[in-house]
């Protein structure tokens, strides 16, 4: 099961939005929160994220497509 390591970087306006829960119950992928900071204005997660490779994928697009950037992490 391939695993990737992300920054997810929320715009101002997803900062309360329960994001990485509509993750766990939407997609067949595993999290594992490494780093986070977040202020009323901003905010930063760094993530494992793990699976089949076409659910990472999907997941990584879904986040893409709902404002948060998703830069891969070098390991």
């Amino acid at each position: 099961m391939p695993t990737r390591t992300l920054r997810l970087i929320y715009p101002p306006s997803l900062l309360r939005h329960p994001i990485i829960n509509q993750v766990i119950l939407d997609f067949e992928v595993s999290i594992n929160i490494l780093r986070a900071q977040v202020t009323a204005e901003e905010g930063w997660l760094e993530i494992q994220l793990s699976g089949e490779s076409r659910e990472v994928a999907r997941t990584m697009a879904w986040l893409e497509e709902i404002g948060i950037q998703v830069i891969e992490v070098e390991q």
